[in-house]
């Protein structure tokens, strides 16, 4: 076999960079990024509310007994309302010390519950009659999964088609005949409004407990569209 000499060996080197190179340059020629936005406001469907039994003791086994009981209450009367679902809460117990801070001389205790539903004035109506035994943490409004999952696919939709009309824009300018999508890619969020606290939900009912009034609100959807297209010129 006849051996090339090395001059040709770089040239021949020097030769594959430079198509590789030039490859390379050619997958980024006539690049655009774009950016398309859409959102839309869609009504909260699912209410949750957390109430609280809190009491303070010096028999830490006493001051137990007591919240569970009222604990336990609360939860008998709410699984009796439909369509709201009833769990337990967090629970906590911590010491309370006298002034210097080095002997304990009570306990304090704390337990939730939390209410869940669709039905609104059913929720609220159930709020107002545990607020004799219980008090009101938070009451929190969001979307439900299925809610969610219709929102997104329908921005989705309007996403791509924003995006793309941009993207023919785009082309159109450079003077293009038509283009074709590098990559895209789809975020989306959703914005909340805070919950509504316990000081806050407490001057919407009065000493009779009755049941606060709510406003569901709205939560805002966005969705971006973000990516490249490659513009095929003529």
């Amino acid at each position: 076999m006849r051996k090339l000499p090395f001059s040709a060996l770089l040239l021949g080197l020097t030769c594959a960079l430079g198509a590789t190179q030039a490859v390379a340059n050619e997958l980024q020629y006539n690049q655009v990024s774009l950016r398309a936005e859409v959102q839309q406001a869609v009504s909260h469907d699912i209410l949750t509310v957390r109430m609280y039994a809190q009491d303070q003791g010096k028999d830490a086994s006493e001051l137990a007994r007591r919240i569970s009981e009222r604990l336990n209450e609360s939860l008998n009367t709410a699984r009796k309302t439909e369509n709201i679902e009833v769990s337990s809460g967090t629970r906590s117990s911590q010491p309370v010390y006298d002034e210097k801070g080095e002997k304990i001389v009570a306990w304090r205790e704390r337990g939730e519950i939390v209410l869940e539903s669709t039905d609104f004035a059913a929720l609220s109506t159930l709020t107002g009659q545990l607020m004799d035994d219980l008090s009101l943490a938070d009451m929190r409004f969001s979307l439900s999964p299925q809610a969610r999952r219709d929102t997104e696919n329908q921005l989705m939709r309007e996403a791509i088609a924003a995006f793309q009309a941009r993207a023919d824009i785009a082309a159109e300018s450079l003077g293009g005949n038509g283009y074709r999508i590098v990559n895209l890619s789809l975020d989306t969020q959703f914005m909340q409004p805070m919950a509504y606290r316990g000081a806050k939900m407490a001057s919407m009912a009065d000493s009779e407990s009755i049941a606060p009034s709510v406003e569901g609100g709205q939560a805002d959807v966005t969705l971006n569209a973000n990516g490249t297209i490659e513009v095929t010129m003529p």
